[in-house]
């Protein structure tokens, strides 16, 4: 029997896709990551797939993180506003839905991530940190929020971001105001002296991440990363 060519090819991409399934992850919250197969997939390259997981790994871990710091400090959800500390977490994301026409992308956020610092600022001071840091990983991306073959991935943004994201890690956990109280809550300590150190892993996955795509991407384009620290004194950040 003669088939056509259409018709072979749709049986292969069929037997591929079949082929490549295979059991999601059994999560402790009973999350998936399993993603339904698209067109779009067809013109996507592992890479891009790879580039897609670990962003949405960074924005997931920003997440949870901002929800964190509203919960530990919410007088500042209650100075712009919201109801609750998911409310004011639910509003900084809700621009990603439509990131290209998003306001939020043009924060200059090498300026933004000075004002929680800062004795003056009246502000919502998680707001202003964790806008930051969402505007200053999504530009690691290029601003991008899908990837195909064609797109490009600057390995040194990825690794610049880590940097900028570890002075900022740093800053928290010093940063204190004139009375001498930390001007974020982050990490604490409970009663019994056992340490609470949630923040800090948070963090660490997120330089972990950005650090490990950079890697890949840097031996995928044959591009070295050029090293650097930022003066975390001056908060002077790598560019972006």
């Amino acid at each position: 029997m003669n088939r056509s060519p259409t018709l072979l090819a749709g049986l292969m991409i069929v037997t591929l896709l079949a082929g490549c399934s295979g059991q999601p992850i059994q999560r402790r919250d009973g999350s998936s990551s399993v993603r339904s197969f698209s067109m779009k997939e067809l013109v996507k390259g592992d890479i891009d797939t790879v580039v897609e997981i670990h962003q949405q790994e960074i924005i997931g871990i920003l997440r949870t993180l901002t929800l964190k710091f509203y919960r530990r400090n919410p007088n500042e959800w209650r100075k712009s506003g919201f109801a609750s500390a998911d409310a004011a977490t639910a509003a900084l994301f809700k621009p990603l839905q439509h990131w290209q026409l998003a306001q939020q992308k043009n924060l200059p956020w090498e300026t933004v991530l000075l004002e929680p610092w800062r004795a003056d600022f009246t502000g919502d001071r998680v707001k202003a940190l964790m806008d930051g840091l969402l505007v200053m990983h999504m530009a690691a991306y290029n601003h991008q929020t899908e990837f195909y073959l064609l797109t490009e991935v600057d390995a040194q943004k990825l690794y610049n971001a880590a940097r900028n994201t570890e002075a900022v890690a740093w800053k928290l956990s010093n940063a204190r105001n004139l009375r001498g109280e930390f001007i974020l809550l982050s990490n604490s300590m409970d009663a019994g002296g056992v340490a609470n150190l949630s923040f800090e892993r948070e963090f660490g996955k997120l330089i972990g991440i950005q650090d490990t795509l950079a890697r890949i991407i840097e031996d995928k384009s044959n591009r070295a990363i050029r090293f650097g620290v930022v003066n975390v004194a001056s908060m002077v950040f790598l560019p972006i």
